[in-house]
């Protein structure tokens, strides 16, 4: 991921949370739906000691309105997103997703 020379946000976090995936994958393997996923990087993270908030409702705000809520799979360290995907590769989709969970805008917790 481009950087711009910035140190990546939560770099030791999100360091742990990538080891626990692959922990995970290595475990598991392929072929399964997502959710299988998200539970066992659930067990994963309390093995690690990895605070996590599973399938938290979030409002999302348009001026100070709700206009839908976001609920994500997971909250690691009260901070950053986990969304588990069974996918190919990662597309523009995916990554247009990752960057509006990253940035938070318009999304407050609840």
């Amino acid at each position: 991921m481009d950087t711009d020379g910035k140190e990546p946000l939560h770099k030791a976090e999100s360091q742990q949370i990538v080891g626990s995936a692959m922990e995970v994958l290595n475990n598991i393997g392929h072929g399964f739906h997502e959710k299988p996923y998200e539970n066992a990087l659930v067990v994963e993270f309390g093995l690690r000691g990895i605070s996590c908030l599973q399938q938290k409702q979030l409002d999302i705000l348009y001026k100070n309105e709700k206009v839908g809520e976001y609920v994500p799979d997971l909250i690691a360290y009260e901070k950053i997103v986990v969304d588990t995907k069974v996918i190919e590769k990662i597309m523009d989709r995916e990554i247009g997703q990752m960057m509006t969970e990253r940035s938070g805008d318009g999304v407050a917790t609840t």
